[in-house]
């Protein structure tokens, strides 16, 4: 399975009322760091099928980012049943990604 791409059309269905623990990528196609951690979230959907990876696309979706107060990105964070329970800020590796889980 691949990243799913949420837009605030889906995101109530695919994040917030979830029966899976969700991973989700704020991102940009201009950031650097954001097109590192990519081909990482992208295997991690492929590998865990017990979560759901979703990317955010930032200049997209403002709204969201805002609704999250992201300030910098890639931000990640992890949602069980529609409540944020971890969050990350900056590029790392699959462990670290993997750790949030």
């Amino acid at each position: 399975m691949s990243a799913i791409i949420i837009n605030k059309e889906n995101f109530t269905e695919e994040v917030i009322h979830s029966d899976k623990p969700v991973l989700l990528d704020f991102w940009a196609p201009w950031c650097g760091p954001c097109r590192m951690v990519a081909p990482v979230m992208e295997e991690i959907a492929g590998e865990r099928p017990d979560i759901k990876v979703c990317k955010i696309n930032v200049d997209e979706q403002p709204e969201l980012a805002g609704q999250f107060n992201i300030m910098s990105i890639p931000t990640l964070v992890v949602m069980k049943d529609g409540n944020i329970v971890r969050q990350s800020v900056g590029a790392g590796p699959k462990s670290q990604i993997l750790a949030m889980l």
